[in-house]
């Protein structure tokens, strides 16, 4: 379940101006300062913040390029001056009309782009577009296909051609003739899908592009999924005289999954050989790529509980595969992007928690581990960079702090580990040139909207600073935000959780106040955190959210956050001891964190609710059920509310198949103890949500009137997960911040 883009962030709070206790009202600071609103948060781009959009490195190190007024314009990094315009916006034009461009990329020599238009997505990670191809010495604009919308078009490494999908099949274009061959035909909706991950690999396994291209052009190598035996949902679209029917193969927990294929097509003979996976097809293949050595294709092979991942190398002239990798753990193995093969086909470097961290080590090509090249009770985030000429690798870790994220190097040789990040608090979100000379790093703190910054790969030293949101920061001293703090406490286990908490601004330890917890909760996976306890301040909604929060502290609540055991930064244990039970101890941590606010002093104890989004929904849900005794509000966004109705690869991952572990679907699910609950209590929910489905709501609102249980119910037609569009989240913050000062 890969709720987090929209609730994942950490909605962290400015540690902004608190007023001076006893100052009469008619001196307070607070009526120098704007109040905030709902409209400036969430309809007008009063705190909109500022990025460095189509930031993309060239070739060489020195440059990169960026989308400009229509035009596409390359930059020389160490001074951020233009260099050249690599395509005016009077070029994009077909027929007279000017390309509406959102989005590009170079072939090999950069003598080319594909540039895309009239994108439309089709769940989170998937899209199809208009595709044209650019020549920058004929200065020609060529249309890719003629034959509807393409997926993924995605250029050969030599420049020459450009595959791409369309309607489940798979295609390449040899650019110098611009002849389109099929390289499948048989793809059928809704049964069989070539080059593209189907729903449950796109939302779990983090990818919709499902074929890769050879180092030297000759092969692609591709999935094949056959979704034919997979159960379809059939969720309406609403607004016609009679709604449609939308439906689309979803494999929900313990049912029939998609039985995956990887073949290598060949371009020069056309000819296409499968890849054995193994007999199992119960199975998942979660990733695909090539090493260094000529035809070796790498598969990542996990089972389907998946507590075993194998790391299989298969000859694409033969089909056969040895596995040369193994790594098993008792909850779930860690799937990532971090495998790298290294130039010259004899290494890779691999990741695992098998010491109970996630760590980095190096592997010959037989598999055999050549030594741990990382070490300590911290986790590796993501790996941004090798350089071969120095055997410096760059990664990303918690070892700070699990509420930050900085940037390290360290050599192949074990040795050498040097922090590159400024010193400081903080998170870093690393973008490293191709040949680590450089990086983009965008740097924030808990409250304070981010820094953009060129630096120096191998010293950190600044470059440049490409946007520092200067604006923002000003606009924000506008408003009299509250007082932001990071605190710890302990469980009834004597387990140290991480927390914040939100004060008014004009706050007074002498009066009762009360405070709305927020909540996500659930478990990560691979390098992606689900944290809400970070020192950042979060982007898009993450940033409006905590601006939200800012709202409610402007009208006298507090606003809290407590991190539960099931989450990111602390290593396996911590974020694994609710493997099998998913929401039992997670809502044992929310309780304390409940309880242990009702012991501070300005803290009303009767006046404690809680809110949460998607899997926070779900905790929102329990704690309302579960801890009916110590939350008088709660709020569920898009909640599930039984683990039975969501996807296979997700649920099962963290709960085993319902056949396996009936109890660890009914033991905690808010459905099950609907009896219980006796505060106020709003539901929301998408109807148009092909990821954690209606179907939840509806089965807990069923449940609610069996029990006789009062309840409001806020439902947003035809919207996705992330209930947005036009006025969408105005409307709904408008909803959720009248039922907390009603009910609070």
């Amino acid at each position: 379940m890969r709720f987090r883009s929209f609730i994942l962030a950490a909605l962290l709070a400015a540690n902004g101006p608190a007023l001076v206790p006893g100052l009469t009202p008619t001196l307070t600071l607070a009526q120098q300062k704007q109040q905030l609103t709902l409209e400036d948060i969430w309809a007008k781009p009063t705190f909109r913040t500022a990025t460095v959009p189509g930031f993309d490195w060239m070739n060489d190190g020195r440059y990169y390029a960026a989308l400009e007024s229509g035009s596409l314009v390359q930059h020389e990094v160490t001074t951020g001056n233009t260099v050249q315009t690599l395509v005016t916006a009077a070029e994009l034009q077909l027929n007279g009309a000017p390309l509406n461009v959102d989005g590009y990329s170079f072939n090999a020599n950069e003598q080319k782009i594909l540039f895309t238009t009239g994108t439309e997505p089709i769940y989170r990670r998937s899209a199809r577009a208009s595709y044209y191809v650019f020549d920058r010495s004929s200065k020609k604009l060529t249309p890719l296909s003629a034959g509807g919308k393409q997926g993924y078009a995605t250029f050969s490494p030599d420049g020459q051609r450009v595959a791409f999908t369309r309607d489940n099949n798979m295609f390449v274009t040899d650019l110098a003739t611009m002849q389109e061959t099929a390289v499948t035909s048989n793809g059928v909706k809704n049964n069989l899908i070539n080059g593209s991950a189907d729903w449950v690999y796109e939302e779990e396994f983090g990818f919709a592009q499902g074929f890769f291209w050879s180092p030297d052009s000759k092969q692609i190598a591709f999935y094949t999924f056959d979704e034919s035996q997979v159960p379809e949902y059939d969720m309406q679209e609403w607004g016609g005289l009679y709604p449609k029917e939308y439906r689309f193969k979803y494999p929900k927990a313990g049912e029939k999954n998609s039985v995956v294929s990887v073949s290598s097509y060949d371009v020069a003979s056309g000819k296409t050989v499968k890849l054995d996976v193994g007999p199992n097809p119960d199975q998942y293949i979660p990733r695909v790529m090539w090493t260094q050595v000529p035809n070796t294709v790498s598969i990542q092979r996990l089972n389907r509980l998946q507590n075993k991942l194998e790391l299989l190398h298969g000859d694409v002239n033969t089909g056969k595969t040895q596995v040369v990798l193994t790594d098993t753990n008792p909850a779930y193995v860690e799937i990532n992007d971090d495998l790298k093969y290294l130039a010259g086909g004899k290494q890779f470097i691999f990741t695992s928690e098998k010491d109970g961290y996630q760590h980095i080590y190096l592997h010959d090509m037989s598999g055999k581990q050549v030594r741990q090249l990382t070490k300590g009770n911290w986790e590796i985030s993501a790996i941004n960079g090798f350089d071969p000429k120095t055997g410096n690798l760059y990664y990303t870790s918690t070892e700070g702090s699990a509420l930050q994220r900085h940037l390290y190097r360290i050599n192949l040789s074990g040795k050498g580990k040097q922090r590159i990040s400024e010193a400081g608090n903080g998170l870093d979100v690393v973008n490293m040139s191709p040949d680590t000379r450089y990086f983009l790093n965008t740097h924030s703190t808990a409250g304070v909207p981010p820094v953009v910054s060129l630096r120096e790969g191998s010293t950190g030293k600044l470059v440049k600073t490409l946007e520092d949101n200067a604006k923002l920061k000003q606009t924000l001293t506008q408003y009299d935000l509250g007082k932001h703090e990071f605190f710890t406490f302990k469980n009834a286990e004597g387990i140290e959780l991480n927390a914040w908490m939100i004060k008014p601004s004009n706050f007074d330890p002498a009066k009762k106040y009360p405070v709305l917890m927020h909540v996500y909760g659930g478990p990560s996976f691979g390098t992606s955190s689900t944290q809400t306890v970070l020192d950042n301040a979060g982007g898009g909604t993450a940033f409006t959210n905590y601006l939200w929060h800012q709202l409610l502290a402007e009208k006298g609540y507090i606003v809290v956050s407590v991190e539960n055991r099931g989450t990111s930064g602390r290593g396996s244990a911590f974020r694994k001891a609710t493997y099998a039970n998913l929401g039992k101890f997670e809502t044992i941590d929310q309780g304390d964190g409940a309880k242990y606010l009702a012991t501070l002093p300005y803290v009303d104890k009767s006046r404690i609710g809680i809110w949460g989004w998607s899997y926070g929904g779900y905790m929102a849900s329990l704690a309302m059920t579960k801890n009916a005794d110590l939350f008088k509000m709660g709020i569920a966004v898009a909640p599930v509310t039984n683990w039975r109705y969501y996807d296979s690869v997700y649920t099962e991952r963290y709960l085993k198949t319902p056949q396996e572990n009936p109890g660890g679907y009914d033991d905690n699910s808010p459905v099950q103890f609907a009896q219980n609950l006796t505060g106020k209590f709003l539901l929301v929910h998408g109807t148009g949500d092909d990821n954690v489905h209606f179907q939840n709501s509806i089965a807990f609102v069923d449940a609610l009137i069996k029990a006789n249980k009062d309840y409001q119910t806020l439902y947003y037609p035809n919207r996705n997960h992330g209930i947005a569009g036009g006025n969408t989240r105005l409307h709904l913050y408008r909803q959720m911040t009248n039922f907390v000062t009603q009910n609070l």
